[in-house]
């Protein structure tokens, strides 16, 4: 029951984690970007993706180690609803943290690089994109642990 509970506890965290990470680079990606707000959000997507990987791990965990079992998780439809959701979220943040990578290489090389105004809108709204599709995994997981959707 403890160990559930730990789980559950730390899978929570890491999610609060990535929707706070997700949400200031969605803040900082509002308005031009100057050197300091590219070392930040290169730094705060490096946090996210770090998030993004306790989340899932801690979620791997609780269907190992979890009380409802593994079974449970893959006999759900809402299961495979937020499985898809995450990855499709993981898809929608590569492009751009690669292109927080190449705004920081570029930094490098000129420290009066400012980040063109068509790639600041164009990553914003794939972060947009995914904060919102983030928004839905409450929802999904709630309807799963309650067994809606349960074969």
């Amino acid at each position: 029951m403890i160990t559930d509970a730990l789980l559950a506890y730390f899978h929570f965290s890491a999610i609060f984690l990535l929707f706070a990470f997700l949400t200031v680079e969605a803040m900082l990606l509002r308005n031009p970007l100057d050197a300091a707000a590219m070392r930040l959000i290169a730094r705060v997507d490096m946090w996210y993706f770090a998030a993004a990987i306790l989340a899932v791990a801690s979620g791997v965990m609780r269907m190992f180690w979890g009380a409802k079992g593994i079974d449970f998780y893959t006999a759900n439809p809402m299961f495979q609803i937020k499985a898809g959701l995450v990855i499709a979220i993981g898809i929608l943040s590569f492009p751009p943290t690669m292109q927080f990578m190449r705004w920081s290489k570029k930094l490098m090389a000129n420290p009066d690089f400012v980040a063109p105004e068509g790639e600041r809108r164009r990553v914003r709204r794939m972060v947009m994109i995914a904060l919102h599709i983030a928004a839905l995994l409450p929802l999904v997981a709630v309807l799963m642990t309650r067994g809606i959707g349960y074969r």
